[in-house]
């Protein structure tokens, strides 16, 4: 279970997260405050937690409020929640085709889904020491262990079982707009697939009444038929409702509901999953985040637990929403997708699609529109066009080392991004600011993420050195305070992936005194407490053989988002901005930051 953290250590934790963002006197405030808090109403809210979280076992206690957290928010799902990974291309060139890969891929994701309610998929598991745990006769020995004990039997061996209780809502899943909290969704016994193209629905069953899934060959038919069909586009493309503001949306989609569209409406919610084909080619990295993250609005459904995305040329991607689960679930789904739809594909370049009647299989969805859902769908598409419109993309690679050379310098790959990431913004803004990183609580029952604060006093020290004290340190002591870096980073990490952070503690506590009805705690009110979660550097993290790259949106007006990734010999970094912050020029500096880490680590002198 989720360890609820000692109020003392998530009160020092949270202080020394606040102390390089402030000045003396600042943290002299905030620090009085949080004495207080510790002492007074924060040990009653603790204690009240604790209670709570031991009469429900069958839970974490972050579980509810993350869920409210998501469900509540207002603002539109796309770009403020959704997040996206795109998929690596197929290995073998001729399988990159549209028609070709969207078969595969959609049979592979019907694999998964069957294999996962079987119970037949293989436990995620984290190995720390995989020579000894993820080996055949380990998993043979454990696979007749009582399921009681067998957690037990992998912790010996350094074998992390993690949660798995997210994945079901990854099929026939979708969240739905209400007023003040929207709802998740899920009808296992819907059959079919949503596909979207050129803004039309069309729908087809995957699954077969005995539960069996179609003939790839019969897939593979349907698909042909849909992109072959040359239906104009809706004059008044339904997708964009999907990204509108939560409590305007749930009002037209009532009037939807009203207008005699419920049928169609419980189509989509329940699909399998949404297959979006776009009728474009991928141009560039940049062209392709786009694609992924937000799309044109009218060929997605971005409130589906995940669309799965693939353009003229066969790049694919998927984009998923965000209440019902992270990264991890969506990761482990698109591992399974990639190597099975790869390894072993349904169709392949020769083969000949079924002779079915598609006409009769595939159903067109027709919604019925009255003038005012005409209306909201214009706004929506203005509302769209002009977020996306000032949104910026920047991406860059550093091909000058990577996880290799930094871990024979025994340096954390990971600590050396994130100190990159506060040199750059140091030497752009000449300021440290909060930061966030994502951190995968899975090893817990109903774990959800924790965060890890990379602006330390540490890298605040070290960024300094770099930026504007160059000449005053040699090699050696830059090397040093860069070592001291990543030892800082290494254990927040650890404390994160243990339970041990302080940013979900203190949510709970601040969720369980607004559920009271009680005054907000002054400890809250601080200044310095909003600062801090306002994340102007909001970052996340993967690696995979099936990820192309990965990325989302800033969190905050004036904020990045950094999706990156630490390769064997490079590192790549995807920056979303909007006009308040010059993505290009943080990327710059950003790229600059890393050889001049990665220099002084090699020993090498380095020029300002």
């Amino acid at each position: 279970r989720l360890p609820v953290p000692k109020l003392e250590d998530t009160i020092r934790r949270y202080l020394n997260a606040q102390k390089p963002l402030l000045n003396d006197d600042q943290f002299r405030k905030t620090e009085e405050l949080a004495c207080h808090f510790e002492k007074g109403i924060g040990r009653e809210l603790h204690e009240q937690l604790v209670a709570q979280d031991n009469r429900n076992k069958h839970t974490s206690y972050i579980t509810g409020p993350w869920f409210d957290m998501y469900l509540k928010a207002r603002d539109p799902v796309v770009l403020n929640f959704n997040a996206f990974m795109s998929f690596n291309p197929d290995p073998k060139s001729e399988y990159n085709d549209q028609l070709i890969r969207a078969t595969n891929m959609t049979v592979s994701a019907i694999r998964f889904m069957k294999t996962f309610r079987a119970g037949y998929l293989e436990p995620e598991v984290f190995h720390l020491n995989p020579e000894k745990s993820d080996t055949q006769i380990f998993k043979k020995i454990i696979r007749f262990v009582p399921s009681s004990l067998s957690w037990f039997g992998a912790y010996m061996v350094n074998a992390y079982p993690l949660d798995m209780s997210q994945y079901f809502r990854l099929f026939n899943s979708t969240r739905v707009p209400k007023l003040n909290r929207d709802e998740l969704y899920t009808d296992e016994k819907a059959k079919h697939l949503l596909v979207l193209r050129n803004g039309n629905f069309y729908i087809f069953d995957v699954i077969d009444r005995d539960g069996n899934m179609l003939k790839p060959s019969e897939i593979q038919a349907h698909l042909k038929y849909i992109l072959s069909d040359n239906s104009p586009a809706p004059a008044f493309p339904l997708g964009y409702l999907s990204s509108e503001n939560r409590d305007t949306w749930a009002l037209l989609r009532k009037n939807l509901l009203d207008n005699g569209n419920e049928e169609a409406l419980q189509k989509v919610d329940s699909a399998v999953f949404c297959l979006s084909l776009d009728d474009f080619p991928i141009k560039d990295f940049v062209h392709l985040s786009h694609t992924m993250l937000h799309g044109d609005g009218a060929n997605r459904w971005y409130d589906k637990s995940f669309n799965l995305i693939i353009t003229k040329d066969g790049t694919a991607g998927v984009n998923f929403e965000h209440s019902w689960g992270d990264g991890v679930a969506v990761l482990r789904f698109q591992n399974e997708v990639f190597k099975d739809s790869t390894r072993a594909p349904a169709i392949s370049p020769e083969s000949q699609p079924a002779s079915v009647d598609s006409s009769r299989a595939v159903q067109k969805l027709d919604f019925k529109l009255n003038d005012a859902l005409k209306a909201g769908i214009t706004k929506a598409k203005q509302k769209f066009d002009a977020s996306v419109e000032g949104l910026s993309l920047n991406l860059t690679q550093f091909h000058e080392g990577g996880k290799e050379l930094l871990k024979q310098k025994k340096v954390s790959p990971d600590a050396v991004a994130q100190l990159a990431f506060q040199m750059a913004f140091l030497r752009q803004y000449d300021q440290t600011v909060a930061t966030y990183e994502s951190c995968s609580t899975a090893a817990f029952k109903h774990g959800r993420t924790e965060t890890i604060r990379p602006a330390s006093i540490h890298t605040k020290k070290c960024s300094e050195a770099f930026v504007r004290e160059l000449s005053k340190h040699s090699t050696e002591e830059l090397q040093k305070l860069v070592v001291e870096c990543s030892k800082y980073h290494g254990r927040l990490t650890k404390e994160a992936a243990m339970g041990q952070g302080f940013d979900r503690h203190l949510f709970g506590l601040r969720c369980l005194a607004l559920s009271k009805g009680m005054a907000l705690p002054d400890f809250y009110q601080d200044q310095a407490y909003a600062r801090l979660n306002h994340n102007i550097i909001s970052t996340s993290t993967l690696v995979s053989p099936a990820v192309q790259l990965g990325g989302f949106g800033p969190v905050v007006p004036d904020g990045f988002g950094v999706g990156y990734q630490v390769h064997d010999d490079w590192i790549g970094c995807n920056v979303s901005s909007y006009p308040t912050r010059n993505g290009k020029e943080f990327l710059q500096c950003i790229y600059k930051s890393l050889e001049d880490i990665f220099n002084v680590l090699k020993g090498k002198k380095i020029g300002s």
